[in-house]
């Protein structure tokens, strides 16, 4: 009788994160497994908002240990830990974290000698891609190694600038606020203009005079951006408001790079409607997302307000800002008015469009416990709770059959109904303490198809390494790491046991690959 030799034989899966066989303590005293550093390196990165405490690690605790991952694989691993940061600055949207990466890895490799892998220069250029980013990995530099700028930095940091700097981009982010002002950065990088933009040797010149003699700077005669600019700020100080409530104040403050942050100071005087209706046509998505109060403080009219609702809301505009799921959560618990709640609904359903919807009987757990309730950020609003919930709550309503429950010391269903208001469903979690998962599982599995697991993998109460060893290993269990912690709760990697980190468009698209028999690789390797 043939036993492995059929049609039905399928090879089992494999996922890039992987367990080393080891075990260890977790910050919960229960016992977990360990994994490769390619692995743990991954998990901290997608999760790594730097410089920022969590529940069980404070903010230099985990930073070192990111930046000792760092430096061990760009001089062991090179290839991978230069896509890696690459892929986590663009999809993985993690800004902070790629640029420490980067200056992580060149410090690393120079003081290796390491010449094999990609250049350093390339892999600085490569995760700046805002015009503010030069500024912040010196800062970063030199605040961790002092004024001394290696040439690989600075040619890397060259190349970006060339990239990076235009009119709208030096009044956004050329302020006196910053310690790296732009004409610092192209002294110290010795920047030469793109020889495709001839305009830009008199912006870099501008950009010089405007930190050095500020008295005797002049606007490049033929950049509009900043001759539009110049003028308005060379209007007096009575005269701007009327330039604001004019028939084309809107199109006046948009040809002149007005910003909204810089609008209040140059008026100097009160961001009413008038203000904010006149600037709201030139703000990108999600500085309308995080506006949204102000807004409604202001009295915005309602014709204006479906004009920002139509934006928010408008597919094609989510898709292209890139923006994690629970930005818009964050926007509709602090905006008190109804009438953004309907976009803000179809906004975060827009942004979860990559949730697959998974076929057969499937159980949903979500991590409630006490550690997921501190904010994914210093500056977050949201925690890692509701990130949890809005992820599993999506994955339950596009499953064929699910049951969605929420675990803590206890677990319990959460009830749902297909079609439901992702946010309507969300009410109805809570916060449940300890993190028994182990028996979370045992107690909700039966026979379903496929298991996922939203947490931070901190499992208490459990002897053994495994807290998902309640589920046959013929049947997958996905886990979803959501705060980037050594010690895992499960052996992952292959034979139906599978971890992610993060909540992006690479890790939705895992669980169809796993279940087809493919195997999953890193998320950069798909490009």
């Amino acid at each position: 009788m043939a036993r492995f030799n059929t049609r039905t034989t399928r090879p089992h899966a494999t996922s890039p994160v992987k367990s080393t066989g080891r075990t260890a303590r977790n910050h919960q005293g229960g016992l977990g497994t360990l994994r490769d550093n390619r692995s743990e390196l991954f998990l901290l990165a997608v999760a790594n908002f730097v410089s920022q405490q969590t529940f069980y690690e404070d903010a230099g605790e985990r930073d070192n240990r990111f930046a000792e991952l760092v430096r061990i694989l760009a001089v062991g691993d090179p290839e991978w830990t230069a896509g890696l940061l690459h892929w986590l600055r663009r999809e993985g949207q993690m800004r902070t974290a790629s640029l420490v990466g980067a200056a992580e890895y060149v410090k690393a490799r120079l003081d290796a000698g390491a010449e094999d892998g990609p250049s350093n220069r390339r892999v600085v250029d490569s995760v700046l891609l805002r015009a503010d980013e030069p500024g912040e990995l010196l800062g970063y530099w030199t605040s961790r190694y002092g004024r001394a700028v290696p040439k690989p930095v600075k040619r890397g940091i060259a190349d970006a600038v060339r990239r990076l700097y235009n009119g709208a981009s030096l009044l956004k982010y050329d302020t006196a606020s910053k310690g790296y002002r732009f004409g610092d950065i192209l002294n110290l990088v010795h920047a030469s203009p793109d020889p495709g933009k001839p305009w830009q040797g008199e912006l870099f010149r501008y950009a010089l005079d405007r930190r050095h003699h500020p008295e005797a700077a002049v606007v490049p005669a033929d950049n509009r951006t900043l001759v539009a600019h110049r003028a308005l700020m060379e209007l007096p100080v009575a005269e701007r408001r009327a330039v604001v409530t004019g028939p084309d104040g809107a199109d006046r403050l948009a040809a002149a790079g007005m910003t909204w942050e810089a609008l209040a100071g140059w008026l100097q005087g009160p961001m009413d409607a008038a203000a904010w209706e006149a600037v709201i046509p030139s703000m990108g998505a999600m500085a309308l997302v995080r506006n949204l109060r102000n807004f409604d403080e202001a009295g915005v009219r309602d014709e204006v307000a479906a004009r920002v609702a139509e934006r928010i809301s408008d597919p094609d505009v989510v898709a292209a800002s890139r923006q994690f799921p629970f930005r818009y959560l964050a926007a509709y618990q602090h905006a008190p008015s109804l009438r953004w709640a309907y976009p803000l609904e179809k906004a975060l359903g827009h942004s979860l469009a990559q949730v697959p919807a998974l076929p057969g009987r499937t159980l949903i757990l979500v991590d409630r416990s006490g550690s997921m309730w501190s904010p994914l950020s210093d500056r977050s609003q949201l925690d890692r709770a509701d990130a949890a919930a809005i992820f599993g709550t999506a994955l339950a309503l596009r499953a064929d059959r699910a049951d969605l429950v929420q675990f803590g010391t206890s677990s319990a269903p959460v009830e749902f109904r297909r079609g439901e208001s992702v946010l309507k469903v969300l009410e109805r979690f809570g916060n449940l303490g300890g993190t028994n998962t182990a028996e979370a599982v045992r107690r909700h599995y039966r026979k379903h198809d496929r298991v996922l697991v939203v947490t931070d993998e901190q499992a208490s109460f459990s002897y053994a390494s495994d807290a998902t060893d309640a589920v046959p290993a013929t049947v997958p269990v996905y886990t979803w790491n959501l705060a980037g912690y050594r010690v895992g709760h499960a052996p992952s990697g292959g034979r139906n046991r599978h971890t992610f980190g993060g909540l992006s468009d690479a890790a939705f698209r895992m669980v169809p690959l796993l279940e087809a028999g493919r195997d999953a690789d890193w998320p950069w390797n798909h490009r």
